[in-house]
């Protein structure tokens, strides 16, 4: 790998989105609303009978006993237990909603219950969560059902309720091992709590267990980050999401109790994602894109060598033509070429629902430039490559000319060594996958045509 310069780290350190979708999210207009969205969800129910791709089902649980300082997520922080028992009620609610439009029976291949906390709920909550799921859609076998945990708030035989119910991944958030870091951010987890609940993990079956780290966190630097990567690589998770710490306290007040002046510079995280990279692949792990480690016998790995590997609303994914149902506060899904947020607050959630609406308040109905550049946007992000041949076959149109003038801005990202152009196509190089996200920027018509990006993190 070329040497990254503070010439180069400064011109492409640049605010720019995770592209966990195109168009980002920001980009959703309050214009399309419950009607948009029913209107979605009964073209794919009227689309041909047996022809409809599973769905990818999102549940956001919102609680969290204690506060996180660097979370960006949307949460509720709460000691009352018993709001998780009204919050299940609206969730009931909704999913009766969304069976309305779509009937009973639709087959889901993929549920991921994140937060805020899912382990917030009791054991006999999530028994009831799950019941009700399965009263209204169908688990197809072999599908990935995966549950975000705090690993403060489980046990061994909590792990083993989850199995159970039918999950077969694991999420546990670590962020980091160093206890100095931990009590920056207000989380302090021991290590030794971390391996003993993986190792029950493997002992109940759990077919994949993936950990969370951050880098950029105050207090944190290469050589304590690296530590932490070497307790990592001895817990050997299946798979490993590497984050950058996004600092907007501007926007995430929470953030606010963390003091700039502790955090590392642009310099220490590049050696930080530098060396992550490097210890965690000289590990055995498949480096899967800008945020994604896994083993090589992971599903994840699998598809990233298949060229099957997609991006959703929570990260890369093996499930690339799913359309994705997302329930509760704020949660984000994807119908067809729309995409569409539910209420960001528990009031207006439960509310609409109250009111007998489904509480979609805000999303957007993708325009054929909006899908042609997310499948550009998307090739870079997930195989780190793009033949021009496709893009032409699947759209009908030539590339060089759509594209003309994101060619010419892309010279100069070849001339820093990020990509390499040829005739046939785009190649992200080893070096460009640390800006990978500046190289889809380029193909993103919002960002070009607003140059206000304060609302993204950087991209390092």
């Amino acid at each position: 790998m070329s040497v990254i310069t503070p010439q180069l780290l400064t011109r492409f350190d640049v605010p720019g989105p995770r592209y966990t979708s195109y168009p980002t999210a920001d980009r959703f207009v309050e214009a399309f609303g419950e009607a948009d969205y029913v209107q979605a969800l009964q073209q794919r129910q009227s689309g041909t009978v047996g022809k409809q791709p599973p769905l990818s089902l999102y549940v956001h649980i919102p609680f969290c006993e204690s506060l996180c300082y660097y979370c960006a997520c949307n949460k509720i922080i709460t000691q009352h237990k018993e709001r998780a028992a009204e919050y299940l009620l609206y969730l009931g609610k909704e999913v009766e909603l969304h069976t309305q439009h779509l009937g009973r029976g639709q087959a889901v291949s993929q549920l991921h219950l994140g937060g805020g906390t899912p382990t917030f709920m009791s054991d006999e909550e999530l028994g009831q969560l799950m019941a009700m799921l399965r009263e209204h859609f169908k688990f197809v076998p072999g599908g990935e059902y995966s549950v975000e945990v705090d690993p403060r708030t489980v046990d061994e035989q909590r792990l083993a309720v989850l199995a159970e119910l039918g999950f077969n991944r694991l999420s546990f958030g670590v962020q980091d091992f160093d206890p100095a870091v931990q009590k920056a951010v207000h989380r302090i987890q021991p290590a030794d709590q971390v391996f003993a609940l993986v190792e029950a993990s493997r002992r109940l079956g759990f077919e994949s267990v993936n950990v969370d780290l951050i880098y950029g966190l105050p207090l944190q630097t290469p050589e304590s980050f690296d530590r932490t990567l070497a307790q990592v690589n001895r817990l050997r998770p299946d798979r490993i999401a590497l984050y950058a710490y996004a600092h907007l306290p501007e926007r995430f007040k929470p953030q606010r109790r963390i003091h700039a002046e502790d955090l590392p510079v642009g310099a220490a995280k590049v050696a930080m994602l530098s060396r992550s990279l490097d210890a965690l692949t000289d590990a055995g792990y498949v480096y899967i894109g800008m945020d994604h480690f896994a083993l090589p016998d992971d599903a994840l790995a699998v598809a990233k060598r298949q060229g099957r590997l997609h991006r959703n609303f929570q990260g890369y994914s093996t499930h690339a033509d799913c359309d994705l149902i997302a329930l509760g506060v704020s949660s984000i899904g994807r119908i067809g070429s729309t995409y569409s947020q539910n209420a960001k607050t528990m009031e207006a959630y439960v509310d609409l629902l109250d009111q007998g609406h489904l509480p979609v308040v805000r999303g957007l109905a993708l325009t054929r430039d909006d899908l042609i550049r997310r499948s550009v946007i998307m090739a870079l992000m997930c195989q780190g490559q793009l033949q021009y041949e496709s893009i032409n076959l699947a759209w009908l149109v030539d590339f060089k000319t759509l594209f003309a003038q994101e060619l010419i801005q892309l010279e100069e990202m070849q001339a820093q060594g990020l990509v390499q152009l040829s005739e046939s196509g785009i190649q992200v190089t080893a070096m460009g996958w640390f800006f990978v996200r500046g190289v889809a920027m380029v193909f993103d018509r919002y960002v070009q045509a607003d140059r206000n990006r304060s609302r993204f993190s950087k991209i390092i």
